[in-house]
Order: structure tokens, then sequence, then C-alpha cells
């Protein structure tokens, strides 16, 4: 272990990490869940139904059974990579948005079939390992502004924040004011109230594995609440990824419709495989950075360490996750909150890779923990990630703009994507109106361009 993660030069050690890597599993073990209920409204079901009736499939379905298995096995993937190349303590699996993309922006939009929008998640995927290995990506990151940098930790923690308040029922939707104050006589908001005040005492002791804790103690308490739900019995039965495996169609993704012509099928899959690809570089980068700040992995220059062997990681597992069956695979935020615990090394990241393992044949017992018990810890570490904004000058208003902006569009527009464009596209602004235009990167003049078609004419 400590030649393979070099655990004392990182200060840890290995219950530690494991605290850590268990602690990321729980709070993003959402996904093994969601992530199929998401694609099977894209058809990804035997009877390729939508709406409500697709809703009622459950992993009965052997379609989405396989989706379900390709979302673990992904996520073991690139979690491996992660952790045994990288040597980083961030975790990967297919990433929300980018599925709600797949679903609603690719498919039920734009009219491709799954098999033809796992086709061009795999283009995407391959995309990214071209870049990653000659070093492009890499040059983005180190494009990017040290205020964006830090916004984008602070964004993000806010963005964080939001999730947890969200799934604790402590802000609501509220169509008069968008969102309102829960309602704390019912067991959806105490609940989870009670596990965020306990562990918000936890942390301010300096408890070690105090949020992991926190989730244990939410979900127990939640048990005579109706809050966690213990079923009656459980279905230990593995899916067969068979339905899934190596169904991408290449053929079908050019000749889309019958009638469009080449150049126009060739244009409209341009667009989807650069919107994949623009969403998941700024979503994993976004993470990267974010999390990385609150380790202590950015150096001097601003740069993340093993950065490039990071972003493989996600490469490799984007297009192997398009092989088996699920959308884009790509680096989590919730990693902070391992972070958080004290994970420093791979063995964080290896650590949720075994737990995603597990959970293909442990799928009932790891579904017992409900997202209230979760919310409590991604508020606890949206405060943790704050703190690098306090490096941002403010003073400064060519600095202070497109920083505040990456931070609040985060949240605001439920995207980490989103809040990198719009620092990316007011930061060269800025600094032209102002005289100081060369100070900005030329990659960034080139992201702010690309971002704007992004909005404004590629499907989003």
């Amino acid at each position: 272990m400590q030649s393979l993660f070099k655990l004392k030069e990182n200060k840890t050690n290995v219950r530690t990490e494991i605290m850590a890597g268990i602690t990321t599993f729980v709070t993003m073990a959402y996904i093994i869940f969601v992530n199929p209920n998401v694609l099977k409204l894209a058809g990804m079901n035997s009877q390729g139904l939508l709406g409500d009736a697709a809703a009622k499939i459950g992993f009965d379905d052997p379609v989405v059974g396989a989706i379900f298995v390709a979302t673990c096995i992904s996520a073991v993937i690139g979690c491996l990579i992660m952790g045994i190349f990288a040597n980083l303590p961030f975790a990967l699996a297919p990433g929300m948005g980018l599925n709600a993309f797949f679903t609603y922006g690719v498919v039920l939009t734009l009219g491709y079939t799954w098999q033809q929008a796992l086709a061009a998640v795999f283009i995407s995927g391959i995309l990214f390992i071209i870049l990653t290995v000659t070093g492009l990506r890499e040059t983005i990151v180190d494009a990017l502004p040290d205020s964006l940098k830090r916004a984008i930790g602070g964004g993000i923690g806010l963005f964080i924040a939001l999730i947890g308040l969200k799934g604790a029922h402590i802000i609501i939707a509220n169509p008069a004011t968008l969102v309102g104050f829960g309602d704390f006589t019912q067991a959806q908001a105490y609940v989870p109230l009670a596990g965020l005040t306990l562990t918000g005492i936890l942390m301010a002791r300096k408890q070690k594995g105090a949020i992991l804790i926190g989730i244990i103690f939410t979900t127990l308490i939640g048990i005579p609440a109706g809050i966690t739900h213990i079923p009656d019995t459980f279905n230990w039965s593995i899916p067969s990824l068979k339905p899934t495996l190596f169904a991408l169609d290449f053929k079908g993704l050019l000749k889309l419709g019958g009638e469009v012509s080449l150049i126009g099928a060739i244009t409209s899959v341009l667009t989807v495989v650069i919107s994949f690809s623009l969403v998941d570089l700024f979503d994993t980068i976004g993470t990267l950075i974010g999390t990385g700040e609150k380790a202590g992995f950015i150096n001097e220059q601003g740069k993340l360490k093993n950065m490039n062997k990071a972003l493989f990681a996600d490469a490799i597992a984007t297009s192997v996750g398009a092989l088996i069956g699920t959308s884009t695979t790509t680096t989590y935020v919730e990693s902070a909150s391992g972070v958080s615990e004290g994970g420093r090394t791979g063995l964080t990241s290896v650590t949720v890779a075994v737990m995603f393992l597990l959970s293909i044949f442990l799928a009932p017992f790891v579904g017992i923990v409900p997202g209230e018990a979760t919310a409590p810890a991604l508020i606890i570490v949206g405060v943790l990630m704050m703190t690098s904004v306090k490096h941002i000058d403010f003073e400064d208003f060519t600095e202070a703009l497109p920083a505040f902006l990456t931070i609040a569009i985060m949240p605001f527009s439920y995207s980490i994507a989103n809040g990198i464009a719009a620092g990316i596209i007011f930061y060269p602004i800025t600094k032209l109106v102002t005289g100081k235009g060369k100070e900005v990167h030329p990659i960034i003049y080139i992201l702010a361009a690309l971002f704007i078609a992004r909005f404004t004419v590629l499907p989003h």
C-alpha cells in the first residue's frame, strides 16, 4: 500500500483512505439507481416505452438491469484508473446532467436512437483520449486564470450545498418565489436536519469520520420516521449485460432520418459530439480543480498534480462505458466528501471502485441509504469548499465579475459546466474593454467562442 499509493508522503494511512472512499461512495451511490431510470426514458427498456409506463419498469427489466450493471462497471474502471494510475482520491461514474442530455437532448429532441447516442458518446470518449494523450486537455486547464480556478472551487461548494439543501427538503420549489423554506414538521426535513446538526457538531469537534457517522446516524433515525425503508425481501440476482453490450449503432448515426443529406447528418453528429465533449470536459476540469484545491493538490503555479493522468481515467471510462451501455462517465463532485474525510491518495478511489463492484451483488442493501441521509454530507462539503474564494481579488472588477458569475451560475443553473462557461465568456470581455487583453491566454478566447456557440447554436 505504501509503495503503490505513497501514504506517508501524503500524510495519511490505510484506515483514513478506506473511510474516505466509503464516504465518497455513499454520497454518490444514488447514481446506480438514478442512471438506469434516466436512460430507460430514452427507450433503453424491453418495451421501448416512454413516460409513466417506463417509470414503472424496474431492474426486473433486462435492459434496465443491464444499464445498472454498466453503470457500476464503468465506475469501477474509472475509479481504478484514477486510483492506481493517477493516485488521486477522485471517484468517477456516469454523470448526472450528461445522462439527461443523452435522453432528453439527443434521443427525445434530436431523434437519435439510444444505440446511436451511445455511438456518439463513444466517439467523444475517443476524442478525449486523443486530447489527453496530446496534452491539450491539460493545456486548457493551465490556460485558466487563477481567479477562475479559485471561483470554480467556491461555485462547486455552493452547487453541492444546494443539492444537499434540496435533498434535505430544507430548500424546496416555490412557484411564487422560485425557491422557499421546507416544512420542518415533516420527517423528510427534520430527519436530515438532525443529521446536519450532528455532523456539524462532530466537524466542529474535529471528529474523524464525522461525515460518514452523520450518514449512518441519519439512515438509522430515518427508520422509525419512515424515511429509511427496509424491504421485506431482497432480490440478489445479477442482471446480464447482454442487452446493451456493444449495442452502438455507428452506421445509423450518420443516416439519421433517411432523408437527411450526408453533410447535414455529419454536421448534426458533430454538434452532438461537441456538446457531449464540452459539458464533460468542463464538468471534469471543474471537479478536479475544485476538489484538488480542497485537498491541497494545486501547486503555486495553479496546476493540479497528475492532472493528465486524471483526465485519462475519465476518457477511458467514457469509452468503455459507451461500449457496455451507459452515457458519459465523469469525475464526481461528491469526491469532495471523501477528501474532507482525509482522503489524499488513490486508495480512496480504489475503495470506491470496490464498493461499486460489490453493489452489483448488493444492490438492494446499498439502496437502503436514503437521499435524506446523504444530503447533510453535501451541505457540510459545500461549507468546506467555500474557503477557496478568499484568494480571489474582488477589488479588481475584471477578475471579480467573471469569478462571481462562475460561482453564481453553477448553483443557479444547476450545472458546473455552465458556471465555468459564464466565467470563460466574461473574462476576456472584461479584459479587452479595459486594455488588458494580452493577459488572456489565446485558448480562453477560443473557448469563449465555443461556449457562445454552445449556447446559441449547438443543442443543449
